[in-house]
């Protein structure tokens, strides 16, 4: 198997993340990863936060990716200035977190076929709402046309035709187009990245997938999409009812579903893997996988975290090409 690069944006200094990569380089899985791994972000936070939580890890300080090496914990230092270990979430982490993105991305133009895994950033204090979500802002930074956010298990994945927007709204974005562009992007990464044909399941935006109002999203956008991609050979059922869709005995036939918004396919596909699943970016110029949790301030310093998704992630990349 090749060595590829792995790029972690360290993101939000006051949150878990830093925790949950301590309990991964300890494992046993990091002793048989064949990549390179570099950590973007402050060495100095890094090693004080190692202390604090009490773990012992060589940070192999490096000014540029090819002086990486494999099985060590590869770090180049952005520099961040902060009186606490762990504190409040504020704004004042803005600039550095930007700054780390702009260097991972820096550092994938000239070769992307590196890989990049962010870690959680403050929508309120980071994004102040001029993105929606991540996605948006690494599409946005990379001229990104439309991206896709898929929810990755090997058993099953989720898609939201609309991502972090007012549940009042979604009816604006649930069209046609929007919807075969979707699908055809997923359908293209799965058969190009994890070498399979997916089928997909695509759910109803109302109840039943019924309504009494004049405008039905079901019979204007959503039918007519399915009918289109079936043409382009894409293998794709629905509309189907949301509401006992994810019963056991339907979702094992699948292995993509498509929700009209946000929560419909989340809150499930949380509830069934917890946290053995995987946020992938699909329209990106590379591959880029977020750990599928947030900052979890309650949960800041306790030590406590369950470091899952990291897990999920690291072998995600090892596996595929």
């Amino acid at each position: 198997m090749s060595t590829k690069t792995i790029l972690i944006v360290l993101g939000e200094p006051n949150s878990t993340f830093s925790e949950l990569l301590f309990k991964y380089f300890k494992s046993d899985l990091f002793k048989k990863n064949n990549n390179k791994i570099v950590l973007l972000g402050c060495k100095k936070l890094l090693k004080e936060q190692m202390k604090k939580l009490k773990y012992k890890i060589d940070l192999n300080i490096i000014a540029n990716v090819n002086e990486s090496i494999k099985k060590k914990v590869n770090i180049i230092n952005v520099n961040y200035k902060f009186k606490k270990v762990f504190t409040k979430i504020t704004s004042s982490s803005r600039n550095y977190i930007d700054k780390c993105f702009d260097l991972s991305l820096s550092i994938i133009k000239r070769n992307n076929k590196i890989a990049l895994i962010n870690g959680p950033v403050s929508k309120k204090y980071f994004l102040k709402k001029k993105f929606p979500g991540v996605t948006e802002y690494i599409s946005n930074k990379t001229n990104s046309k439309n991206p896709v956010m898929l929810i990755y298990n090997k058993n099953l994945s989720v898609s939201p035709i609309t991502t972090h927007i007012p549940l009042k709204n979604v009816n604006r974005y649930i069209k046609k187009n929007n919807i075969i562009n979707k699908v055809t992007k997923i359908n293209n990464f799965y058969k190009l990245k994890i070498k399979k044909k997916p089928h997909f399941a695509v759910l109803g935006l109302n109840p039943h997938c019924e309504t009494i109002s004049k405008i039905s999203e079901e019979k204007r956008e959503i039918i007519p999409a399915i009918k289109n991609l079936k043409k382009r050979k894409i293998k794709i059922v629905g509309p189907l009812s949301a509401d006992t869709f994810f019963l056991k005995k339907n979702i094992k036939k699948f292995d993509v579903v498509i929700g009209m918004y946000h929560d419909q396919v989340l809150t499930p596909i949380k509830t069934l893997y917890k946290f053995e699943a995987i946020n992938i970016t699909i329209g990106l110029p590379f591959i880029k996988v977020t750990p599928d949790h947030g900052p979890n301030y309650e949960m800041i310093g306790k030590n406590k975290s369950d470091p899952s998704s990291i897990f999920y992630a690291m072998q995600f990349l090892s596996k595929i090409k």
